[in-house]
């Protein structure tokens, strides 16, 4: 197997192919001409062909070093792509980090978290990979992210969870909804409900398909929507009810187009945190970010809608 190139005769060569010049090319590279030239002579060696062609005083490049020109442009380019990285890297501030997180947090909880952050480190990279929490999880046992926001799962004892908080899943109706005035949901009519559901393939969906198993129930239809923002206007305009947590539709139960209304005696309780790789050591950054999840989290459960 061939070993690499020399990256400082890389770098020679690449001067002297593009000045023409052992002489300027020993100036720019500030060494003496016949360190250039041995070099070379070195060079030519290792790949086993002639490079150059001298003619006088000048250099012209052979066939094989204008393939090789080819690639050292490329190469020293990536190189030098590398130490400019590290060398904003090193400099406070100017990190990078990696964040996994559900869309339903991606969408009502991470803008203001990023906003928040971006005071305190402005220049920091930030990357995003919307996920389930499953999706997130995998992220993190592969090192595509640094930090996810998710749900506890007791059986992953790799990882470490920081809380940040609890919610319940509720029946959200219209406001035009035969529950809501009622304000309750009546069991005997769930099997009759269309269900409008956000996925059926997230931790959640197992959780409330558990819920239809417990309840020995088997619902009428469902309709299964990618969007939070349609779920609640296709539950708003009576097409169906859902099954949220009242913090996803906030305002519009405020504003009373919609109603949150109990379960029942079988409760949809989910504990949200902060996982990360048991073996990671956290850096300020990502303390900062678990500290503003924290206030963030608080204000958007602080008084909590019902």
């Amino acid at each position: 197997m061939s070993h690499p190139i020399d990256s400082r005769q890389m770098n020679a060569f690449a001067t002297l192919a593009r000045v023409g010049s052992f002489t300027q090319a020993a100036k720019e590279l500030f060494l003496s001409q016949s360190a250039v030239s041995h070099s070379m002579r070195a060079l030519e060696a290792d790949v086993g062909c002639r490079l150059f062609d001298r003619v006088g005083k000048k250099v012209f490049l052979t066939q094989a070093g204008e393939m090789l020109q080819m690639h050292s442009k490329k190469i020293l380019q990536e190189m030098d792509l590398a130490r400019r990285s590290l060398v904003h890297l090193g400099k406070w501030g100017r990190i990078r980090l990696r964040v996994g997180a559900s869309s339903t947090a991606c969408q009502y909880i991470i803008p203001e978290v990023l906003l928040e952050f971006r005071k305190h480190y402005p220049d920091c990279v930030i990357e995003l990979e919307p996920g389930d929490t499953m999706d997130v999880i995998d992220g993190l046992k592969t090192h595509r992210i640094d930090l996810a926001i998710g749900m506890e799962i007791q059986s992953e004892h790799s990882l470490v969870f920081h809380h940040l908080f609890h919610d319940e899943l509720k029946f959200i109706t219209s406001s035009e909804h035969p529950w809501a005035t009622l304000k309750h949901s009546v069991r005997e009519d769930l099997i009759k409900q269309n269900f409008i559901l956000h996925g059926r393939h997230s931790l959640t969906s197992r959780l409330i398909d558990d819920f239809f198993k417990e309840e020995n129930l088997v619902p009428h239809t469902f309709i299964e929507v990618g969007s939070m923002e349609a779920i609640k206007e296709l539950v708003r305009v009576n097409l169906g009810i859902a099954i949220l947590a009242p913090w996803i539709a906030r305002k519009e139960l405020q504003l009373g187009s919609l109603v949150a209304l109990s379960m029942g005696r079988r409760k949809i309780r989910r504990n949200w945190g902060i996982l990360h790789w048991k073996e990671r050591r956290l850096g300020l950054p990502e303390e900062t970010f678990i500290t503003i999840c924290r206030s963030v989290t608080a204000k958007l459960m602080a008084p909590e809608v019902t």
